[in-house]
């Protein structure tokens, strides 16, 4: 009898947003948890009218389109969210996420705070993943050793980081990436909690 109630659980498949500064990890842990995870886990895709960086190929890090492309997405209401940073665009599409969840247990978004917020309004499951350094002057010496960006650019990137840091209370996890490995299996854990959540049971009883 117990074998048979258990076999009529349902779990339904969540969305993971991981957002943290740049600089803190996100990307790493999020490409850490799709190698072990492939099967049963997504990255969606999010669209940028941004210029690809050296390595970057349309389709894998990001779908690459144009300003008038992206605006007349938002008119026709194709995205779960988007923001404008920088000058540029950014935004995950309704269609794409919706099938995602459709054919893979778990998606994972890597955007930013208030598109993270956006995503919740709108699927209020959305488990929330803030990863963050043990300290600022972490987080500027991890920025330095990337050498992607200028020292003004730095400076920018660590004041947003701040500024993030104020809606820490709109999420329910707090990673702090000391070593790579170890925020990756913590995510991890995280993820795989979701299946005993009450509210993720359907028709466990009825």
């Amino acid at each position: 009898m117990c074998s048979s109630m258990f076999g009529a659980i349902g779990l339904q498949s969540n969305i993971i947003v991981i957002s943290a500064p740049s600089g803190a990890g996100k990307s790493a842990i999020i490409n850490g948890l799709i190698k072990k995870d492939n099967e049963t886990t997504a990255y969606s895709i999010s669209y940028t009218t941004r210029t690809p960086r050296k390595g970057e190929k349309n389709g894998k890090n990001y779908f690459f389109i144009r300003k008038s492309k992206f605006k007349e997405m938002i008119n026709k209401k194709m995205f779960a969210e988007w923001a404008k940073v920088h000058n540029n665009y950014y935004g995950t599409s309704k269609v794409l996420l919706n099938k995602l969840l459709h054919f893979y247990k778990n998606v994972l978004l890597e955007i930013d705070v208030k598109g993270g917020i956006k995503i919740k309004r709108l699927y209020p499951n959305t488990c929330m993943i803030f990863v963050m350094t043990p300290n600022f002057r972490t987080l500027k010496e991890r920025l330095i050793i990337r050498n992607k960006d200028c020292l003004d650019t730095i400076n920018i990137r660590l004041n947003n980081a701040k500024e993030e840091l104020k809606s820490l209370k709109k999420y329910e996890y707090l990673i702090i990436n000391r070593k790579l490995s170890n925020a990756i299996n913590s995510v991890r854990t995280i993820i795989k909690s979701l299946d005993y959540k009450i509210k993720n049971k359907k028709n466990y009883f009825f």
